[in-house]
């Protein structure tokens, strides 16, 4: 949506949303913070990160985002009818690498981790990936403005958006409880499948 409306302050004005957002999550639950999976995501995350900034200045996003989202259903696909993917140091790393690329790049760059995260209990998940999305937003802004890709506009688009995400945080409460009853691996797959389509949708019709 924020394409269509202002496709010059993309991936930016993502970002700003991106990098506000986590922190009503962890207001609530920073407690529960898996730090030591963090880190590993953390640590695939910085170079994913550079790379995202490179795509951002050479090559186009629209193919990237057609990609990754194929990439991303596939593995929602085989992830739903199999056992979830294994959380481990290789496998963090790699969420945090690819979601480093696409997330600089496109502004999308959860279904990776979250895909990895799937299999834990709603308020570890929640904490982990707001905790992981704060310091991956804050980085991707870093690179676009080293590499003079933020402009003003972005910024204040992004801005303007901030009371949606308080009034969308203030009424999501039933949802939390309501996933947290047993489906949160469900909902899980429909987000990631939502947003990799969403990418599928934006670099083809873009």
């Amino acid at each position: 949506m924020i394409t269509m409306l202002a496709p010059s302050a993309m991936p930016g004005a993502i970002q700003v949303v991106n990098v506000t957002l986590p922190l009503f999550t962890l207001l609530a639950e920073w407690r529960r913070v898996d730090w030591r999976g963090l880190g590993f995501g953390l640590l695939g995350r910085l170079p994913g990160t550079l790379l995202g900034g490179l795509v951002v200045l050479y090559v186009s996003t629209r193919a990237l985002g057609v990609l990754v989202g194929v990439m991303v259903l596939a593995a929602v696909a085989l992830t739903a009818r199999a056992a979830a993917v294994p959380r481990n140091p290789a496998t963090l790393a790699g969420a945090g690498f690819v979601s480093g690329v696409t997330g600089t790049a496109t502004g999308i760059g959860g279904p990776p981790m979250a895909l990895v995260y799937q299999d834990a209990k709603g308020p570890q998940i929640r904490a982990t990936l707001a905790m992981f999305f704060f310091l991956s937003a804050a980085q991707s802004l870093a690179v676009l403005a080293l590499l003079d890709r933020l402009p003003a506009r972005a910024v204040v688009f992004g801005a303007t958006l901030i009371p949606c995400l308080v009034l969308g945080f203030l009424v999501s409460g039933p949802l939390r409880r309501y996933l947290d009853g047993g489906r949160v691996r469900a909902g899980i797959l429909v987000v990631a499948a939502l947003s990799a389509l969403a990418l599928i949708v934006r670099g083809t019709l873009g």
